[in-house]
């Protein structure tokens, strides 16, 4: 089934912070039962073109970056298309798409996060000085504080040790004890 940008940006909005960032596997089995042949397309390339608007561009990332991270939860091809998220995520930001007034404060976040879930301290930098700027324009401490403690264990890391099972990487004595003692589990 394919979907038009509207219908992936109104299901996100819609759903709003409570699903965003829970883990729910009914909300999860929604997801992919609506979008998982869509999401196949978007890691395709059938629709670039969408990232030449604001609204496309939104769905895009969403398609990329979130719906995987719900629909394949804890196995590596949560991750695999990261890579296009933030190609696509750089366009749109160059393009000022996410600052454009057609996208409602809430979403703007979603061109972020990219750069957030990157395993890259390079992009993780971006990513604290995009939040930083968004707080700048709406307040919005929470985004600020999890952008740094994304960086932080990227910087101390090198890597999300969370991740280490799902893709198969062998954890240190360091990611362990780190993980051992509540320290960020994404």
């Amino acid at each position: 089934m394919s979907a038009h940008p509207n219908d992936i940006v109104g299901f996100w909005r819609n759903a709003g912070p409570g699903k965003w960032f829970a883990k729910d596997q009914a909300f999860d089995a929604a997801i992919a039962l609506k979008f998982e042949q869509t999401h196949y397309r978007a890691s395709m390339r059938k629709y670039d073109a969408w990232n030449q608007t604001p609204e496309g561009a939104l769905a895009l990332l969403i398609l990329l970056d979130q719906f995987p991270r719900n629909m394949y939860r804890g196995t590596p091809h949560a991750f695999a298309t990261d890579p296009l998220a933030r190609m696509f995520a750089r366009q749109a930001i160059a393009a000022g798409h996410d600052q454009d007034p057609s996208i409602p404060l809430e979403l703007r976040r979603f061109f972020y996060l990219p750069f957030e879930h990157s395993e890259s301290l390079v992009d993780q930098e971006f990513s604290v000085q995009l939040f930083a700027a968004l707080q700048a324009d709406t307040g919005d401490e929470e985004s600020m504080k999890y952008a740094i403690i994304h960086r932080d264990v990227i910087a101390r890391f090198g890597r999300f040790p969370h991740r280490n099972s799902g893709l198969g990487r062998e954890t240190t004595e360091a990611e362990q004890e780190f993980l051992d003692e509540g320290g960020f589990a994404g």
